[in-house]
């Protein structure tokens, strides 16, 4: 299901030199779909692009066109040269003056994290909106792919994304098979919170052979209670770093579970887990290993 044949590489190559082929004789219309399935169509390749994620900053970086991007959301910190862009205002409320001051001829939103109210203002002044919500692995490539190709930077991306899937692949072919581990995923102390079975975070517990025990939520981020969490026993409590040893200190008390009689309490860095971006592999290698780690507690008992 994972292997990767030299046949397979070649012909991904030739698709790419198509692509790009392709791209090039058409230089003046671009269009692609989000990842809701809206049309986004551009007389030419978008020169002046605001980002109202971290994580579509991460993506429009690394598709090759980080150039092109005159305007982020806060805490778009990544890569370093984000750091200097003008800031537009908060994800959840950004600021449509100064981006209409900007002069954008593209906006890359996050679908579940901007107000849906602000993209359709944006969309009344007669700008494009593409709005991405990845899911999984295979998403995050193509997104790498449709942002190369409205910002004019096709072979870059193509190339991002080969790598992508590449690394994406091994890592899946190494661990998914492993022994399952039930995780609780702790995103929010109060009220408490986590992710569901539809959520990024998802895959990368999958493709580590984890087993999400709140995957059947309907929500995407379910509030839950301790109760409930102590009654499905997780192997492991993970949480994103930063939090601090207050995250912990409530399920300490409850010597009996199986993630405290192990000391199976451990973070994860947060941006890498928590934006769907191309760092997304660093964390699916971090949650990977400490999974493994977890696996080993368990069969020392």
């Amino acid at each position: 299901m994972f292997e990767i044949s030299s046949r397979a590489v070649q012909t991904s190559f030739q698709a790419v030199c198509f692509l790009v082929g392709s791209a090039a004789a058409a230089a003046t219309h671009v269009a692609v779909k989000d990842d809701l399935g809206n049309d986004i169509r551009l007389e030419r390749p978008a020169r002046r692009i605001v980002s109202l994620s971290p994580h579509t900053t991460e993506l429009l970086y690394a598709a090759g066109a980080g150039a092109h991007v005159v305007g982020v959301s806060n805490h778009s910190n990544y890569p370093p040269a984000a750091r200097q862009v003008v800031s537009v205002g908060n994800t959840g409320a950004v600021d449509i003056e100064k981006i209409l001051m900007l002069k954008p001829d593209l906006i890359i939103a996050w679908h579940s994290g901007n107000a849906a109210g602000q993209l359709q203002r944006l969309r009344a002044f007669g700008l494009p909106v593409f709005e991405s919500e990845p899911t999984d692995y295979a998403t995050i490539a193509s997104s790498l792919e449709r942002l190369g190709m409205l910002s004019g930077s096709l072979a870059a991306a193509s190339l991002a994304a080969a790598s992508f899937r590449m690394r994406w692949q091994a890592l899946a072919s190494t661990y998914h098979a492993r022994a399952p581990v039930s995780v609780f995923y702790q995103i929010w102390e109060q009220p408490l919170m986590t992710l569901n079975g539809k959520h990024m975070v998802s895959s990368v517990l999958r493709t580590c052979g984890g087993r999400n025990l709140f995957a059947d939520m309907p929500q995407l981020a379910p509030g839950v209670s301790i109760e409930s969490v102590i009654a499905a026993d997780p192997d492991v409590i993970l949480a994103p770093d930063g939090a601090g040893e207050r995250t912990f200190a409530r399920w300490r008390r409850f010597t009996k579970m199986k993630a405290v009689m192990r000391s199976n309490l451990l973070t994860v860095h947060a941006d890498w887990l928590n934006r769907p971006g191309p760092r997304i592999l660093d964390a699916t290698e971090q949650v990977c290993v400490l999974l493994d780690t977890v696996r080993h507690r368990s069969a020392a008992r």
